[in-house]
């Protein structure tokens, strides 16, 4: 049954660029203007974070739309604050976008005596009022089930295929998919099986955490042009070395499709000094004027794919049909018009 309210979106300061695109993607879709909410995010001198909403938002189906990136705890705690003034201020319905969903690494204890975090973010929001959550290619799929509401876990998969069907023309049959570790083959094997190309793997030995001993290729790169595909690039050194080591395997190009460009440290010059040839990420996490300014990364949009989930969700239609290239493709007929 469709809402008889209109959709309303309210954005923290983790990605202010990123909300006002879906708001102008949105506003085409409903043929009618779609702003944000009208609200102050702000801090006190001591960085405690205080929130006000100027408009009355009673009854109003909400989007709050704040990625937990870096620094994850401010932008975790905006998300929290803000959520707790809508539900104060009677919002009926209280979805949490969040592009990029921090701490889902802490998705399980892989020592003693360590916390599960991404449990206990999702008990915070939760508790804070949340009563769904929308995202974008979740470090673990469990985390969905952390969640006693409904959590709709879209995949970059399908606008990478198009990006690739686009760049790569006449290309198609060159091109192998390789996953960076074994853990993250169903990634890989996904966009390799959108794109019909073959897959190989990456086995990578850490000696301890962020530091890798080991690397060999899994499957045979001679002659071919080799795709990277990971959910999230940190400092980038784990990547970099991959690309090297599947150009010493005989890979004559060496390309990257990694959803969430966390890119912390060292890693955008990292990547301008590799071998890679490109670099694709989303922009779910708002890149930095270095990341804008790098000649071999590219950032594709999300808020095609944001603003139709939130309709969606909106008019009680199915999310899952995002999941496809084919629905995908009139999303982003003007970017890849002829892809």
């Amino acid at each position: 049954m469709p809402a008889m309210t209109e959709p309303k979106l309210i954005a923290g300061n983790a990605n202010q660029p990123l909300a006002a695109a879906i708001a102008r993607r949105m506003s085409m879709h409903r043929g009618m203007n779609v702003s944000l909410v009208d609200a102050r995010v702000e801090r006190f001198n001591d960085q405690e974070i205080f929130v006000e909403v100027f408009e009355n938002v009673r009854g109003e189906d909400m989007y709050i739309i704040q990625p937990t990136s870096n620094p994850a705890n401010d932008n975790l705690m905006e998300l929290l604050i803000m959520t707790d003034a809508l539900r104060r201020s009677s919002a009926d319905r209280i979805t949490a976008v969040i592009p990029y969903f921090g701490y889902a690494r802490q998705d399980r204890r892989a020592k003693a005596r360590t916390p599960i975090s991404a449990k206990l973010v999702a008990n915070l929001l939760q508790k804070a009022g949340v009563d769904r959550v929308l995202t974008l290619d979740l470090h673990a799929a469990q985390i969905q089930g952390f969640f006693d509401v409904p959590v709709d876990n879209l995949y970059a998969a399908p606008v990478f295929a198009l990006d690739a069907q686009h760049h790569f023309k006449g290309r198609m049959n060159d091109l192998m998919v390789v996953s960076p570790d074994v853990g993250g083959v169903a990634r890989a094997r996904e966009l390799a099986q959108r794109i019909g190309a073959p897959l190989s793997i990456v086995d990578k030995r850490r000696e301890k955490a962020g530091e890798v001993a080991e690397m060999t290729v899994i499957g045979d790169v001679e002659g071919k042009v080799c795709i990277i595909v990971d959910d999230m690039c940190d400092t980038a050194g784990t990547l970099v070395k991959a690309a090297q080591l599947l150009v010493d395997n005989g890979a004559t190009e060496v390309h990257a499709y990694i959803s969430h460009g966390v890119l912390s440290g060292p890693a955008v010059e990292r990547i301008s000094n590799s071998v890679m040839k490109s670099l694709v990420i989303t922009d779910s996490i708002q890149p930095s004027e270095a990341v804008k300014q790098a000649p071999n990364i590219r950032i594709v949009p999300t808020a095609p794919m944001f603003a139709q989930a939130i309709l969606n969700i909106w008019n009680g239609t199915s999310v899952s049909s995002l999941f496809e290239t084919d629905t995908l493709g009139p999303i982003y007929e003007g970017l890849y018009s002829n892809g």
